[in-house]
């Protein structure tokens, strides 16, 4: 197992990144989170009271060609995509180097193309493994082949699998990013076919914990199993959390909601297991979508999750 995380230094890196998304608004995310006050204080500043150093890196770059998508294009917005992920995991390399843990804003799920590829390849540098889980409604397993919109967020998993289209697949010169049998999902309730097909070729069934089995076997049982399995990968692991693994009635603003989510406190009972297990390398959170929100709730969710999922706990 992993040794529980140690180091005190973070930092908060923005993806304002949206072209993966189905509506506008998930690239106003990251600015959205640094902006909104808890009790008072920013996300940076609720950061230090748990103990950390903290520096926020800004955002990065996103490549905008001023151009419409085109009918039939799959992927949508690829060039864009592409040239905003080599930014994307040139500073995320550079920010692992300085020896501080990362904390994502999204930005769309694409993002996770870039983030992890740069964390996979920074411990493969170490010769070591390292796991993931991913927090989602959806599976985001499709493949251009799949995929029913073209739509890029829909396809991250795929990719880092090493699934998909070949110039996000060979991102960091090397394929696939993750090691299955160092992976979990968690929140899983709406699969397409082609990714349920995808999901048993690749032998993921089991890595799979959807709110079936959350309603089934309850949500502790779940992530500690998701543990379990990530926390084998000799490195730690990473976690990156869509929004709308949360129900809408909690989490309104994000751009593809589905009912039947998890609870307000089971997202952060979730966080806090993590927290408490150790060995989480990184944290990320997507989809919040500023633009659809309601009196800024998703946006303070977001920032009372990731504080939780750095340690923050009721007493």
């Amino acid at each position: 197992m992993a040794e529980k995380l140690t180091n005190k230094k973070l930092g908060i890196l923005g993806v304002p990144l949206g072209y993966g998304a189905s509506q506008i608004g998930s690239e106003l995310g990251p600015r959205a989170m640094r902006a909104s006050r808890l009790r008072g204080k920013f996300l940076n500043e609720h950061l230090a009271d748990l103990g950390y150093d903290v520096t926020d890196h800004g955002d990065v770059p996103v490549v905008d060609l001023d151009r419409r998508a085109s009918p039939g294009e799959n992927p949508k917005y690829l060039d864009e995509t592409l040239l905003s992920c080599q930014f994307i995991y040139n500073a995320m390399i550079e920010l692992l180097n300085s020896g501080e843990t990362p904390i994502i804003l999204g930005g769309d799920h694409s993002i996770a193309i870039a983030t992890f590829s740069a964390i996979s390849s920074f411990y493969r540098s170490k010769d070591e493994d390292i796991g993931l889980i991913w927090f989602d409604a959806h599976a985001d397993i499709n493949t251009p082949e799949t995929s029913t919109t073209g739509n890029i967020h829909g396809m991250p998993l795929a990719v880092l699998m090493g699934a998909g289209q070949a110039d996000l697949v060979n991102l960091g010169g090397f394929a696939p990013k993750i090691n299955p049998e160092y992976f979990a999902h968690i929140g899983a309730r709406d699969v397409d076919n082609g990714e349920r097909e995808i999901i048993h070729r690749m032998g993921l069934k089991n890595r799979f914990f959807s709110m079936y089995d959350i309603d089934r076997r309850g949500l502790v049982e779940c992530v500690r199993d998701a543990l379990e399995i990530v926390s084998k990968a000799p490195g730690g692991f990473a976690v990156t959390f869509d929004i709308d693994a949360i129900d809408p009635r909690f989490a309104p603003g994000s751009g593809t909601l589905v009912r039947g989510g998890a609870s307000y406190r089971e997202a952060h009972l979730a966080l806090e297991l993590i927290a408490e297990h150790g060995g989480m390398r990184s944290f990320e959170i997507v989809e919040v979508n500023p633009m659809l929100d309601q009196s800024n709730i998703t946006v303070e969710l977001g920032c009372e999750l990731i504080l939780s999922a750095m340690g923050k706990t009721i007493l």
